[in-house]
């Protein structure tokens, strides 16, 4: 092996999961796969790092709901704790929209759509998707002003249009304004 690391930039990338502990002693890792299954992240062939690292899958194996992968030249378990935090992305293009029934997407394919109420005021444009354990939530940005998160569910998102690049939302719902229709946006109570 001439030590030299293989880099690819993705133009488009999609996150499949993330790295998390060491396991055992011969380079294993946890991964948390953001597919259906655990193990279905080994079905999407080569993985890649933000940077562009390369993540070939030797072995996978489910363990509760984590998949314990082993990568290609990752071989002991101090190489396996360096990698913890590592997010694995795929090239959106290799994704098959095919499998997808008509209500299903990709939440990479949610980033970029603006929220609007029924009225047609703007909330700003998704940004990023969170799961932090207790339900999706989506990361609205707009120009000047503090990112606001709201709950991806169905009171407060309540129709997806791809075609029309937007997302209508019930701000109430959302938690963007309050019942009484006072705007909510800045944060601040009143």
């Amino acid at each position: 092996m001439s030590g030299k690391k293989t880099v690819v930039k993705l133009e488009n990338p999609v996150i499949m999961g993330v790295i998390g502990a060491a396991q055992g002693l011969r380079g294993e890792v946890r991964v948390k796969a953001y597919t259906e299954e655990p193990l279905e992240i080994g079905e999407y062939g080569t993985l890649y790092g933000a940077d562009g690292r390369v993540f070939e899958i030797l072995d996978i194996r489910q363990a509760k709901e984590m998949a314990v992968v082993r990568f290609r030249g990752v071989n002991d378990r101090n190489e396996a704790e360096a990698l913890n935090g590592t997010e694995l992305f795929v090239e959106r293009d290799s994704l098959d929209d095919d499998e997808l029934d008509e209500e299903e997407y990709f939440y990479a394919d949610l980033e970029g759509l603006e929220a609007r109420d029924a009225e047609g005021n703007s909330y700003g444009v998704i940004s990023a998707i969170f799961d932090f354990g207790a339900g999706d939530i989506l990361e609205l940005t707009q120009a000047g002003k503090r990112a606001q998160l709201i709950p991806f569910t169905e009171s407060s998102v309540l129709e997806i249009d791809f075609d029309g690049g937007t997302i209508l939302i019930d701000p109430v719902a959302a938690g963007l304004v309050s019942a009484e229709g006072d705007d909510d946006q800045d944060g601040k109570d009143g």
